[in-house]
């Protein structure tokens, strides 16, 4: 009795969730903001990547596009400090105990921007490879970013997030010869998960990629 009553409660969830992810869509949509949702394990570089694509787009004429970000994490402000330094619009999004971003957190979140002095969004996820699969938030494209830090065997322990996410970013290149990952075996296995996808390999910290990157992005 109890697995049933559990099965039916999950089910539950997920079906309010894609419901409030279509109402963030439609609100997203009606204000012409587009939306990424960065998805990883902590200290994949999300947060540098997303920096360096506010920095270039910058560098664009009139300053370029209004940027917003919602830093997602358990606890603290670290992420959203780091992006309030680039002088963008900029949110934080505190979990406590819950290991991802749900669809109804950012709608509270998009409720406290002004909406109309956006245009484009970034949502920097929780740190983690298994809780945010199952709950989509309303953006544009889920932008998954590992490390080659991580090992050579990421896509294969976490194969559904792979499954599940537009564009794939393998970041951190230039330690690749240091850590004895190959960049490219991680690309062939990421190929085998989700044949369509797009993915990129990064050295954020030095901009290699990002340009390319942005391109996949519609930036």
């Amino acid at each position: 009795m109890h697995k049933v009553v559990d099965l039916e409660l999950g089910v539950d969830i997920l079906a309010a969730n894609k419901r409030i992810a279509e109402e963030n869509a439609r609100l997203l949509d009606k204000n012409g903001i587009r939306s990424f949702d960065f998805v990883g394990s902590i200290g994949s570089g999300k947060t540098l990547i997303i920096e360096a694509i506010i920095e270039e787009l910058k560098k664009r004429p009139k300053g370029g596009p209004k940027v917003a970000c919602i830093a997602g994490d358990v606890a603290g402000d670290d992420d959203y400090r780091r992006f309030k330094k680039h002088k963008v619009i900029a949110e934080n999004l505190n979990t406590d105990k819950e290991c991802h971003l749900d669809a109804h957190l950012v709608s509270h979140a998009l409720e406290h921007l002004e909406l109309k002095k956006i245009d484009v969004l970034f949502i920097e996820n929780v740190g983690n490879l298994v809780c945010p699969t199952d709950f989509p938030l309303g953006v544009n494209k889920r932008v998954l970013v590992i490390s080659v830090t991580e090992g050579d065997d990421m896509v294969r322990k976490h194969p559904v997030i792979f499954r599940l996410s537009d564009i794939i970013v393998i970041n951190k290149v230039d330690l690749a010869k240091i850590m004895e990952v190959d960049p490219k075996g991680l690309m062939r296995d990421a190929k085998k998960v989700r044949p369509d996808a797009e993915i990129f390999l990064t050295d954020a910290r030095h901009g290699k990629g990002i340009k390319d990157l942005m391109k996949a992005m519609g930036l």
